[in-house]
């Protein structure tokens, strides 16, 4: 490679990184797509840094897929660094990322404090990432600390850990759903038993599963399925 053409890679570099960080959210959306359609692994750095600040969700979607176009080997041990970062989004889109890989290695770095995260989204991201790179020797551990999580939240939050348990199968997940049911807080209730109800009739919707759930906690134990 002659020195103009290292230097006209290396312009081409610089053009991508300074596009990841421009003002206009459809140069970032084109630049991130770029940078998957012709990946580098030159570009990792930049496009994990950008997740982490990145206000647009469509934008951050196409970063993630930029990520995913590289190779592991390269992407992973940034993205597993920005799960110690102090800032929510680095830890929730990392998450997100990670789960768009799907390589186990990061299983060990999904740890119970990423699973109980204060920040509702970075729970949502950890949970969604667990249910992928769980080995089926930890499933049952996993589903003992989802379970702790119930009555967490707004309605997205609960779907979302609904969602996560129901994946991790029913032989494993009903009975940590049935000892929840019986909890000193009614959310905890309502959440675990709509949760049941929602993994035996998918069909039947979030809303109608929680509501019924609330009908059964209102009338007590008698009321509730054995």
């Amino acid at each position: 490679m002659t020195g103009m053409d290292e230097a006209g890679e290396g312009t081409g570099v610089a053009r991508v990184l300074r596009g990841l960080g421009d003002g206009d959210a459809s140069v970032r959306l084109r630049t991130a797509l770029a940078a998957g359609t012709d990946p580098d692994p030159r570009y990792v750095d930049g496009l994990v840094d950008r997740c982490a600040v990145e206000p647009e969700l469509f934008v951050r979607d196409m970063l993630t897929w930029a990520l995913t176009r590289h190779p592991v080997p390269v992407t992973l041990p940034r993205l597993l660094g920005e799960l110690r970062s102090a800032r929510a989004r680095a830890r929730s889109q990392s998450l997100h990322t990670l789960s768009k890989i799907g390589d186990r290695r990061a299983w060990p770095s999904i740890t119970r404090a990423l699973l109980t995260d204060a920040d509702d989204e970075v729970a949502r991201c950890a949970w969604r990432a667990a249910v992928v790179l769980a080995p089926e020797d930890e499933v049952t551990a996993l589903a003992g600390v989802l379970v702790t999580q119930l009555g967490r939240g707004g309605r997205e939050t609960r779907l979302s850990l609904s969602r996560a348990l129901i994946a991790l199968g029913a032989d494993v997940v009903v009975p940590v759903l049935r000892g929840a049911a019986r909890h000193s807080d009614p959310r905890v209730c309502e959440h675990a038993i709509g949760t049941e109800r929602l993994l035996r009739d998918p069909d039947a919707g979030f809303e109608f599963a929680i509501e019924e759930a609330k009908r059964v906690v209102a009338l007590g134990p008698t009321g509730r399925e054995e």
